[in-house]
């Protein structure tokens, strides 16, 4: 990045590097929606086509799709915010949704409106295409990606030209099931082992000048059964990316389950194989495709440096007191860049939701206080905002206030995450999407996200098994189900510790089934036996970790030493004594398991 005392005002705002749309497919897409409604297309074609142009089914309806919008690397600019909110208002609930693979979601979009959203996308150069479907789906990046003061080089123009790359692309169209890439700055700052690709920037020496490349992670992914990732060799040059990523996607094409929906992600052809069979197929595989593609097939990665230039101030606060809250929000939303005087500021969202008015008025704020003039989605259902000069922090954070954007705790525990739940999807079993608001809710009461000793812990909600809620990789992790007293049903979640997605990535240890109703006062729980038991300098992460890998030595020793502590707080009370511990959150009717046909894999 090129940084300049230059000046920028709204009208030459930065507009995006990449058209990512196709105006006909919106067309496409109304006739092939009249010819369903017509009876001229089958069901199941029909489902095929509407994923792959990113419409997901909506709970127990056929008459409503969720529209799932691709951000490549995280990237968006002020007027795709803007258009988004007009659709999010004329077409959708009056919200947004950001999901935690660097997706923005509109929920509730009746089925013959999807073109008009498709149209209105493709104004601003998004698209939705290959959101859903058997296909390479969005290629994520770290939002730290290019400002991370421990990273090697910026990895987002290979994330973004590894996007470009594989949309559209044939060879990517009929896959056994969804695809994903994520790049990251650093070990600490992504999912790189969690993914079928992920990948590290990473330089060396030869023949004393610096190589760019890869530390490159196959096989990794979170769902029903969840695996870690394993590295494919100690460094990946950067020339071999694209044959690296082709030969990886030709191996699952070719070898992929195709018949077991259950079994179809490559994690579990790498599992079935064995890593080393697998590994030996990918770098052979590597071989023949550079052999016979290196001619007409390159990643066209732009190198181009973005201009940096601070925005004009709209008035001048200077000498102003800061704002009530002020020092708790900076402690725990934003974070100092490599390129002083900057910061990234974090803009905390109950889990992951935007109204329309408050996207409206992002888009100005990225305009008055982004010296790169976009935003980056991130992994956590939040928004980035980098190069924002330390002088202007106490000012940003002043407009936040005004439009209900400046909640604290945004890099700490006192923002979960929880995936969209019984809201809106097929296969939730639970309210996790209300459930992580709660959750978000008591602790910044408690001012929680203040606590030293919990900034780097992570709480990670699923309605399901299906992990969507990211909660196999988080400290405390949830996913949601039903228990039974007697005849009567009351939501539930399954437990388990110890998840993490740094450089020591594992999955969470299962510890206890929890009443919904009783997942808060077991974390707080959990939070006092720590604070009971640790050691002068640990973290709830580094003591949940010693737990789960049997190397604790204080009063919880093991997993099963936390449960027995738990067990009273799960025993459910009947319904006389307490009937809301039978409903769900935000439900005031008995909880029931109903679920519909999942399109993960239509």
């Amino acid at each position: 990045m090129t940084v300049t005392d230059l000046k920028q005002s709204y009208s030459d705002s930065p507009k995006p590097k990449i058209n990512w749309a196709r105006i006909e497919e919106a067309e496409n897409f109304a006739n092939t929606v009249k010819l369903f409604r017509q009876g001229k297309y089958d069901e199941d074609s029909f489902r095929r086509y509407r994923l792959q142009h990113g419409a997901y089914g909506t709970r127990m309806t056929n008459d409503y799709a969720m529209v799932r919008i691709k951000l490549p690397a995280g990237e968006i600019y002020p007027n795709q915010i803007e258009k988004i909110s007009q659709l999010s208002e004329q077409f959708s609930i009056g919200s947004a949704h950001f999901s935690t693979r660097e997706n923005i979601q509109l929920h509730w979009v009746i089925l013959e409106d999807v073109s008009e959203i498709l149209r209105g996308l493709a104004e601003v150069g998004l698209t939705s295409r290959e959101a859903c479907g058997n296909s390479v789906r969005n290629v994520m990046c770290s939002p730290l990606s290019g400002v991370c003061p421990d990273e090697e080089f910026d990895s987002t123009p290979y994330a973004l030209a590894t996007a470009r790359f594989f949309l559209r692309n044939p060879m990517s169209q009929n896959l056994p099931r969804k695809f994903k890439f994520n790049f990251t700055c650093c070990e600490k700052h992504g999912m790189v082992r969690m993914v079928d690709v992920g990948l590290i920037p990473q330089t060396r020496e030869l023949d004393g000048s610096i190589q760019k490349g890869f530390k490159i992670f196959l096989g990794g992914g979170l769902g029903n059964r969840s695996f870690v990732g394993h590295q494919l060799e100690e460094f990946t040059p950067e020339e071999d990316l694209l044959y690296t990523s082709i030969a990886v996607l030709r191996i699952f094409d070719r070898l992929g389950d195709r018949k077991n929906m259950a079994r179809n992600r490559m994690r579990y052809l790498v599992n079935d194989m064995g890593w080393d069979k697998f590994q030996n197929l990918v770098l052979k595989e590597r071989a023949i495709v550079r052999a016979t593609q290196s001619v007409v097939t390159s990643l066209e990665v732009d190198h181009t440096p973005s201009v940096i230039k601070r925005p004009i101030k709209i008035s001048d606060e200077s000498g102003s007191p800061s704002p009530d809250g002020y020092t708790r929000w900076l402690k725990t939303n934003t974070l100092k860049q490599k390129q002083s005087p900057y910061h990234s500021v974090f803009i905390t969202l109950e889990a992951g939701d935007i109204t329309s008015n408050q996207l409206s008025e992002l888009a100005t704020i990225i305009r008055e206080f982004s010296s790169e003039g976009h935003a980056r989605a991130g992994f956590v259902q939040n928004i980035a905002l980098r190069y924002v000069h330390e002088d202007d922090l106490p000012r940003l954070y002043s407009k936040l206030l005004t439009v209900g954007l400046a909640k604290s705790g945004a890099l700490t525990m006192a923002a979960p995450i929880g995936c969209s739940g019984t809201t809106s999807c097929n296969l939730a079993l639970t309210n996790s999407h209300r459930l992580a608001k709660e959750i978000q809710r008591k602790f910044l009461e408690l001012k929680l996200d203040q606590d030293d000793d919990l900034r780097d812990s992570s709480i990670k909600i699923s309605g399901c098994p299906n992990s969507c809620g990211q909660h196999g990789i988080a400290t405390i992790g949830f996913f949601g189900g039903g228990g039974r007293v007697g005849k009567e049903m009351f939501p539930n979640y399954q437990m388990s510790l110890g998840g993490r997605s740094d450089g020591e990535t594992m999955l969470g240890v299962t510890c206890h089934r929890i009443p919904a109703k009783r997942v808060i006062p077991v974390i707080l729980k959990i939070i006092e036996l720590f604070k009971q038991n640790k050691k002068s300098d640990d973290t709830l992460k580094e003591w949940i970790h010693r737990i789960v890998n049997g190397k604790e030595d204080s009063e919880i020793k093991s997993v099963l030493d936390m449960r027995k502590v738990l067990d009273q707080l799960t025993i459910p009370p009947t319904k006389e004594d307490d009937p809301d511990f039978y409903n769900d959150f935000g439900s005031d009717s008995s909880y029931h398991t109903k679920t519909g046909k999942g399109e993960c894999a239509a």
